[in-house]
């Protein structure tokens, strides 16, 4: 959501949801492997993975298309309630004893390690997120993936690093967009990234946000301005003039993140 008041502009982004179904087998586990072995059981998990997303691809376009936004949006809040917040965490001993329904060792080391880095995140002994290194649309397909292809963790993690991406760029345009009010005066850019940015962002993603999240950041684009009280390039910085902008806050369990410029 975008909205100003007063002299400050909020951003609001909720990008990601997901959900996990548990399953019901339970694997023993795995020895360790020679080098040789150890690299055709990371070769298979790589060519397994890519069959999954491929598969998981072909449900998500499928979804999309038979469901209205609203639909969408309020499948996607259901897939959210799965994987985070109180739910969660009332089934999380379920969570951390899930496996895939399969004898492949390489999924289910890849679930066990999901696991692991779910319940280390953030301490000395983090474990290596499994989903490291995927692109962001490849970790959007996991977390909103309910088939059982993947577990509550496995989507958890996913979500996490999914996260991490999107802050990084979300923190970039904020970058950009301080040093363009203080160079122009305008935002115009920084409401041009955006847009493309929500573009991107595949439908169950788009139905997270208000339905006139679009048409507002055209509308700031053709006004070529902030509903606020302007300056101009020609402002005397020595005169104090400044703009700032602060993350104020970042909601775990909601995702909603917002930003606040504050022009003075």
């Amino acid at each position: 959501m975008l909205s100003i008041t007063s002299s400050s502009f909020t951003l609001i982004h909720q990008p990601l949801a997901g959900s996990g179904t548990p399953a019901t087998s339970k694997a023993e586990p795995t020895d360790g492997s020679s080098p040789a072995s150890g690299s055709s059981t990371r070769s298979s998990g790589l060519s397994t993975l890519a069959q999954q997303l491929s598969d998981s691809a072909l449900r998500a376009e499928e979804r999309d298309s038979t469901l209205s936004r609203k639909e969408l949006g309020a499948r996607a809040e259901e897939l959210l309630g799965q994987i985070l917040g109180p739910n969660y965490k009332a089934n999380k001993a379920r969570h951390d004893s899930e496996v895939p329904n399969t004898d492949d060792p390489a999924l289910l080391a890849r679930a066990q390690q999901a696991t692991d880095f779910v319940n280390t995140r953030n301490s000395s002994r983090e474990t290596p997120n499994p989903f490291a290194g995927l692109s962001y649309d490849q970790l959007s397909l996991i977390v909103h993936d309910d088939s059982g292809t993947f577990t509550a963790n496995e989507r958890r993690a996913a979500y996490m690093e999914a996260e991490r991406q999107d802050y990084a760029v979300r923190r970039a345009m904020v970058d950009r967009a301080m040093a363009e009010y203080n160079r122009t005066g305008k935002q115009t850019n920084f409401y041009t990234e955006v847009l493309a940015y929500y573009e991107s962002l595949p439908p169950i993603e788009q139905a997270q946000l208000p339905t006139n999240y679009k048409l507002d950041l055209q509308q700031r684009i053709a006004n070529d301005t902030d509903m606020i009280p302007q300056w101009n390039k020609t402002a005397d910085g020595g005169g104090g003039a400044i703009c700032t902008a602060n993350i104020t806050s970042t909601n775990i369990s909601t995702h909603a993140w917002s930003v606040e410029f504050t022009m003075k």
